[in-house]
């Protein structure tokens, strides 16, 4: 493992908004990060390295409720105000909750972020700026 969640967690101190999101990006790329997983009901993060090796951040917060309704429309209209700094990440992962997103997984490679509903059917795919 070429990584440790503290210095993951020293990365993503450092964003304040959806704004700061590319710059985290590649600051655990650098630190080995290939890919990683977010699980919207508790925060759990799960990061891979190359190896498949991985590491998680285990329980972020309060257990929340997931829709089980999917509204991608209001979705993305929340996504598009997270990724302009007009939220932080507990109002996103709110906002994900009551649209109907369990999850999403990065991508650092193809550098894509893709939005899993409750089924874990891929219902959105974003390029991540680079």
């Amino acid at each position: 493992m070429k990584f440790t969640i503290e210095q993951i967690k020293a990365e993503h101190q450092k964003v304040k908004s959806g704004a700061d999101f590319p710059q985290y990006i590649k600051a655990i790329k650098d630190l080995g990060v290939s890919k990683y997983t977010v699980a919207v009901a508790d925060g759990n993060t799960q990061y891979f390295d190359t190896e498949n090796e991985t590491a998680q951040t285990g329980k972020k917060y309060e257990p929340l409720n997931i829709s089980r309704n999917l509204n991608l429309e209001y979705f993305k209209e929340r996504l598009k105000l997270h990724q302009q700094g007009g939220t932080d990440y507990p109002t996103f992962c709110n906002d994900c909750a009551e649209n109907g997103v369990i999850g999403w997984k990065m991508d650092l490679n193809a550098m894509t972020c893709t939005y899993l509903d409750e089924q874990g059917n891929e219902i959105l795919v974003e390029q991540i700026p680079g």
